[in-house]
C-alpha cells in the first residue's frame, strides 16, 4: 500500500514547507515502533550481562523456561546462522557466548504473553560468570590482553599490531621536520555523549508461516540491516523483510541493530508476531554512543600567524564492539585540522576495543572531536601570537584547489572565508541589565545568583564536514517512480525510497522535488522497505543528496517516455522507471602514508562558521549560553524551513557536549543511564539564534545542494567552550565543561 502525501498545490524546490509529519507528531497521533501492535502477539527481552568482563561459565534457563506466560528462551547456541553482526566488521554476538564484553551485553532472550512476564522471565535466567580484568581505559587497551582473538587485516588499512586496536589511520603530508617560528601544544578529551533520540528501541517481529519474516523497525539504513539478519538468521534475502517503522530520532544511534535479529529469532520459533521495547535505562547500552576521546595537538606558525606544520595524535574509546568504528577512525584522522591550508602535517587516529559500551557514528562522526581540539588550538595560537581569532583563521583559510593533507585538492565551492566574514559580522544582543528574570541568568530558576559577578564571554569557531561517504565507497541510492494518469487527467507521482524519514524532512524533500521536476500537485510517498532498492544510510550529510539524485534521474526518465506518449496519460496508465544514482567516485588512502591513492578520497565538504555569546557564574561554575549565531555553506536550500531546523537542532546538541551531557562509566559500568542523570538541553537552555545561509551551488550535487545536518553539531561544541573560555581566563581542556572544572579551576587560580 502507499501513503498520501498531498493532493492538492503544494511547495516545491526552494520553498518553506513545514514537516508533513509535523501535526501528528505534536498532536501525538504518529506510530512510533513503541506503538505497533498485532493480534496474538508476544512480547520480546533480553537477559543482559551483569559484569562489564566475564567469561561465562553457565546460563542457566530452567526457571525462566517454567514460568507460566513464557513461550520461548533462547540461548547463544540457537542462534540458526552466522553468531556474529556488526555494520563494518562482523564482530558482535547477537548473544554471547564464551564471554561478555560489557555490561549489557545479552546473554539470553525471552518471549512471554506480557512485558511483565518477559522482563521477569528475563530476571530469572541464572548466570555463572568469572570476572576477568576490565579494561576500561584507552590508553591502557593498547598494552593490555586483546579483547578480540583474531587481529583484522586483509582490508587495506594501516598495520597496528597493538592489542585492541580497531582501526589506525596515518596521515603524513609535506616535511614533518620543518620548523616553525611560534609552537603551541594541547592536550584535549571530549566525553561519551549519547544521541539520546525521542523513541527508545522498539520494533515488530512477524513470521510469514513459511519460514520467513517480516520485521518492523526504526533503523537508519534498512539495506544494511538485512545482510545481518540474513545471516544471523540462517536464511535467504527473499525470505527476509524490513520495514520502516515510525521512528524517534536516530542521529546515528540506530545505525546499529538493535533487537531486529532478537525478535525475528523469538518470532521463528514461537510462531507468532514478537514485539520488543526497550526502557530507557536498557536504550543507554542498547545503542552505541559518541567515541570518547584524548587529543594531542601541536600547531606550528610564522610570527604573522600562517600555520606551518599541526601535529595531531586522536585516541579513540571504541568500546566492547567495533561498530562504526572504523569510518569514525577515518574522519578523525582525515580532517583534524579543520578547512585551514596546511603544507605539513603528522596525523593518526587510532581507536580501540575496550570493556565499555561499544561507541559508533554518531551526528559528526570523528569530527566533532577533532574540531574541538584544532579550534581550541587556533585560538591559543591566536593568544600566543596576539592575533585576532578571526583574522588568524582567514589566514589560513582553504580554498578550492588547494591540498588537503590527503594529498587531494579540495573540489568544487568552499566559501571559507566568505563564512567566516559573514558570521563574524553578525551582530549579538547587547548584554541585558540586571535585575532579570532569573531564567534569563546561569542556574535559571535555582536562582543561585541574582547577576553578581556574571562574567559574559564571546566565542568564535570554523568547521568543514565531508560530505556521504568517503574512502573509495561506491555510494549510491535507488528510487522509483510510478506516474499514473487518473481518472480526471491529472497525472499523481507515486515516489517509492527506502530513505529513512526520522525527523529531518526527506518526505518532504522528496515531494518537493516530485512537483518541481514533473509539475505535479499530487504526489505520493510509499512506505519504505528493502522490498525497494537501497538509498543508502540516512546518515553523514548524504541522504538528500542522493536520493534527491536518483529521483531527479527518474523524473528525467519519466518525462522523456510522457514526451513519447504525447505528453498524456490515459486513465490507469502508467509510466514505471527505477533509477539508481551515484556520486563521483572517491578513493581509498595508502595505508601507510595517508596519502589518496587516487584523484580524491572526499566527495565534497560544507563549511559553517558559529559565534556564541555566554554568561558563567564563575564562582558556582554555572553557564548560559546567551545567543547563537552562525553562517553555514549549505549549497542549496531544497526547505529552507528545514535546513534552519537542522541547524538550530545541531546547536543543541553541541551545546549539550559542550556543557552537560555525559555518558559517566566507571569500571565498565553506566553511571547514569536515564535523563535524570543524562542531562540534555532543554527549550530553556537553548538561546536565540542567527542563522545566515549561503547558497553558494556545488556543480557536482542535485539542484547544487550540500548536507546540512552534520555541520552546526560539528561547530557549535567548539564555539561554546571557546566562549566560556573567553569568561573565564580557563584553559578548559574538556568537555563537557561541568560546574566544578570552572569553580575548581579559578579557586585554584586565585589561590
Amino acid at each position: 500500500m502507499t501513503t498520501q502525501i498531498s493532493r492538492s498545490s503544494g511547495p516545491r524546490v526552494g520553498d518553506r514547507a513545514r514537516k508533513l509529519d509535523a501535526f501528528e507528531k505534536v498532536s501525538g497521533t504518529f506510530e512510533f515502533a513503541s506503538d505497533l501492535e498485532v493480534e496474538g502477539m508476544l512480547f520480546g527481552c533480553a537477559a543482559r550481562s551483569t559484569h562489564a568482563h566475564a567469561r561465562l561459565v553457565d546460563v542457566d534457563i530452567s526457571e525462566a523456561s517454567a514460568m507460566e506466560g513464557v513461550h520461548a528462551v533462547l540461548v547463544a547456541d540457537d542462534v540458526p546462522g552466522a553468531a556474529n553482526c556488526g555494520i563494518e566488521l562482523r564482530d558482535q554476538p547477537v548473544l554471547a557466548k564464551d564471554r561478555v564484553r560489557y555490561r549489557g551485553e545479552p546473554v539470553a532472550l525471552v518471549a512471554a504473553i506480557d512485558r511483565a512476564t518477559a522482563r521477569r522471565a528475563a530476571d530469572a535466567v541464572r548466570v555463572t560468570y568469572e570476572p576477568l580484568p576490565v579494561i576500561d581505559d584507552p590508553e591502557h587497551a593498547l598494552t593490555s590482553d586483546p579483547l578480540h582473538e583474531k587481529p583484522l587485516r586483509g582490508k587495506g588499512w594501516c598495520e597496528d599490531d597493538r592489542p585492541n586496536v580497531v582501526r589506525t589511520v596515518r596521515v603524513l603530508h609535506g616535511d614533518p621536520d620543518v620548523e616553525p617560528e611560534v609552537v603551541v601544544t594541547g592536550t584535549y578529551e571530549v566525553g561519551r555523549q549519547d544521541p539520546a533520540f525521542l523513541g527508545p528501541e522498539a520494533g515488530l517481529a512477524i513470521p510469514d508461516g513459511k519460514g520467513g519474516i517480516d520485521i518492523h523497525v526504526p533503523t537508519q539504513w534498512l539495506h544494511q540491516d538485512l545482510p545481518q539478519v540474513v545471516a544471523c538468521l540462517g536464511l535467504s534475502e527473499e525470505q527476509v523483510r524490513i520495514h520502516l517503522a515510525g521512528v524517534g530520532g536516530a542521529f546515528g544511534g540506530r545505525e546499529d541493530l538493535s533487537g531486529q535479529i532478537h525478535a525475528a529469532m523469538l518470532a521463528l520459533r514461537t510462531g507468532r508476531p514478537v514485539k520488543f521495547m526497550y526502557l530507557r535505562d536498557e536504550s543507554f547500552v542498547g545503542h552505541v554512543h559518541r567515541h570518547p576521546a584524548r587529543i594531542w595537538a601541536e600547531h606550528g606558525a610564522t610570527r604573522d600567524g600562517k600555520l606551518v606544520r599541526v601535529r595531531m595524535r586522536l585516541l579513540l574509546d571504541g568500546g566492547a564492539y567495533a561498530s562504526g568504528s572504523p569510518a569514525v577512525t577515518f574522519n578523525a584522522a582525515t580532517m583534524p585540522v579543520g578547512p585551514y591550508y596546511v603544507p605539513n602535517a603528522t596525523l593518526e587516529a587510532t581507536t580501540v576495543y575496550t570493556n565499555n559500551p561499544p561507541a559508533g557514528a554518531m551526528r559528526g562522526f570523528g569530527v566533532v572531536q577533532s574540531c574541538f581540539a584544532a579550534e581550541s588550538q587556533m585560538d591559543a595560537l591566536a593568544a600566543e601570537l596576539s592575533m585576532d581569532p578571526v583574522e588568524l583563521r582567514l589566514a589560513n583559510v582553504l580554498q578550492p584547489g588547494d591540498l588537503l593533507p590527503t594529498g587531494e585538492p579540495v573540489f568544487g565551492p568552499l566559501p571559507v572565508a566568505e563564512t567566516i566574514r559573514r558570521c563574524a559580522a553578525l551582530e549579538p544582543p547587547v548584554a541585558e541589565p540586571l535585575p532579570r528574570d532569573p531564567l534569563r541568568l546561569p542556574g535559571g530558576t535555582g536562582n543561585t545568583t541574582r547577576g553578581e559577578g556574571i562574567k559574559r564571554g564571546v566565542g568564535f569557531a570554523v568547521t568543514f564536514k565531508n560530505c556521504c561517504y568517503s574512502g573509495g565507497y561506491d555510494d549510491c541510492s535507488t528510487a522509483r517512480l510510478r506516474l499514473i494518469g487518473d481518472e480526471s487527467g491529472e497525472l499523481i507521482a507515486e515516489v517509492h525510497s527506502a530513505a529513512v524519514e526520522f525527523g529531518q524532512g526527506i518526505t518532504n524533500v522528496l515531494t518537493q522535488v516530485a512537483r518541481s521536476e514533473l509539475d505535479v500537485d499530487r504526489v505520493v510517498i510509499g512506505p519504505a522497505s528493502t522490498r525497494l532498492g537501497s538509498s543508502g544510510s540516512t546518515s553523514a550529510s548524504r541522504q538528500t543528496w542522493m536520493s534527491t539524485g536518483a529521483l531527479r534521474l527518474c523524473c528525467d526518465a519519466a518525462k522523456k517516455e510522457l514526451a513519447e506518449r504525447s505528453g498524456v496519460l490515459l486513465p490507469g496508465e502508467v509510466i514505471d522507471v527505477e533509477q539508481t544514482y551515484h556520486h563521483a567516485p572517491t578513493s581509498p588512502l595508502d595505508p601507510v602514508t595517508g596519502q589518496v591513492t587516487g584523484e580524491r578520497s572526499h566527495v565534497g565538504f560544507a563549511c559553517a562558521a558559529m559565534k556564541v555569546v555566554v554568561e558563567v557564574d564563575e564562582d558556582l561554575g554555572l553557564t548560559r549560553v546567551v545567543w547563537v549565531g552562525t553562517a553555514q555553506d549549505i549549497g542549496k536550500a531544497i526547505n529552507p524551513l528545514a535546513v534552519e531546523g537542522q541547524i538550530e537542532g545541531g546547536i543543541a546538541q553541541g551545546l549539550g557536549l559542550a556543557l552537560m551531557e555525559e555518558v559517566l562509566v566507571s569500571e565498565g559500568v553506566i553511571q547514569n543511564a536515564s535523563f535524570t542523570d543524562y542531562l540534555i538541553p532543554t527549550m530553556l537552555d537553548m538561546p536565540p539564534v542567527t542563522i545566515d545561509l549561503l547558497e553558494i551551488p556545488n556543480p557536482e550535487a542535485p539542484y547544487g545542494l550540500k548536507g546540512v545536518g552534520e555541520p552546526p553539531t560539528v561547530v557549535s561544541t567548539a564555539a561554546v567552550a571557546a566562549a566560556v573560555r573567553n569568561a573565564t581566563g580557563l584553559s578548559l581542556p574538556r568537555v563537557p565543561i561541568r560546574p566544578h572544572d570552572i569553580a575548581l579551576a579559578r579557586a585554584r587560580r586565585d589561590v
